[in-house]
């Protein structure tokens, strides 16, 4: 394997934008998103229910059903279950730009989770995934996270035993949830959103010092923080985890693009690098809403970055 193909494999296609995430797509640009990412050697794929209301899984499903099972890795989530609801003509309210009359139960049971993987196969096309991981478990509440924790990941311990699936896992944006994740025990890896990136290093030292020591994985995923570390220079009208850009992070970030390019590195070059030069990061997850933007993304992968940029943003406090 190549150094440029190693590093591709490295890094992991997220399918939120395929479920109409802030603008909606047709199939077709769907498919070539899809493709681009394939073309470019992407072979990890991430989808989740949440995603359009299950548009993300259809649209995948039916793009993965045309390549060899054996030559890519797909994971899908669980803790929401997709079920015929009201229609949402502009958006519903997670963001997603979607009308197709359906809507979202919270279920971490153990019926909930094994319910929720059998239809999420069924929306893929596929007999099935390498990878679940229980999805948002705070989003009830805090209070919440233990209790959804307790029955779901014994019931996805109860898929990885019985050979449903290969690895299982926590997700999620809040690192309460993820901690709480590697301390119940009995997980492969926590999908670390938007909290280990260049900007935002919440996750730092605790939850990765805890994955290490138990040997959980880390998937580092939205390491742009939802578009404010994708471009550079940094857009004030970008997003920040999902929401508009705060002040105070645009004016950090459009810092940190200062002291990039005095190393003659792009502010989303360091931004996609930074995670995996921690363990246990074993790879990043981002995604995409274009076929240019896939393929801007796979070659900033390869592209080199000093060790004196990371020197540089070290000794400035920007990253540990």
């Amino acid at each position: 394997m190549s150094g440029e193909r190693g590093r591709v494999r490295r890094l992991g296609f997220g399918s939120a934008n395929a479920g109409n995430l802030y603008e909606p797509m047709s199939d077709e640009q769907a498919e070539e998103l899809f493709t681009a990412a394939w073309e470019a050697g992407v072979r990890h794929f991430d989808t989740a229910p949440h995603y359009g209301l299950g548009l993300a899984e259809e649209r995948l499903g039916r793009f993965l059903a045309q390549r060899p099972r054996d030559e890519f890795f797909l994971s899908t989530k669980l803790g929401r279950l997709v079920v015929a609801g009201p229609s949402a003509p502009t958006s519903d309210a997670q963001g997603f730009k979607v009308s197709h009359g359906r809507g979202r139960v919270v279920d971490y049971s153990r019926d909930g989770v094994r319910r929720s993987l059998a239809e999420s196969l069924q929306r893929l096309g596929l007999d099935r995934v390498d990878a679940v991981y229980v999805h948002d478990p705070e989003q009830l509440g805090d209070e919440l996270i233990t209790e959804h924790l307790t029955s779901a990941i014994p019931a996805c311990q109860e898929l990885r035993d019985e050979g449903v699936v290969d690895r299982i896992g926590v997700g999620s944006c809040a690192v309460p949830a993820l901690q709480a994740g590697v301390e119940h025990g009995g997980i492969d890896e926590v999908m670390a959103a938007g909290v280990f990136t260049l900007l935002t290093q919440r996750a730092y030292p605790e939850l990765l010092a805890a994955c290490d020591a138990t040997g959980v994985q880390v998937l580092a995923t939205a390491p742009f923080n939802s578009g404010l570390l994708a471009t550079h220079p940094p857009r004030a009208d970008s997003h920040f985890d999902y929401g508009d850009v705060p002040d105070e992070q645009f004016e950090q970030a459009l810092e940190l693009a200062g002291i990039c390019q005095r190393y003659g590195v792009e502010l989303p070059t360091a931004a996609l690098q930074f995670p995996l030069r921690y363990e246990p990061c074993r790879m990043v997850v981002t995604g995409a809403a274009t076929p240019e933007q896939v393929r801007e993304t796979t070659s900033r992968m390869s592209e080199p970055v000093p060790d004196e940029l990371w020197v540089e943003l070290r000794r400035l406090g920007h990253i540990p």
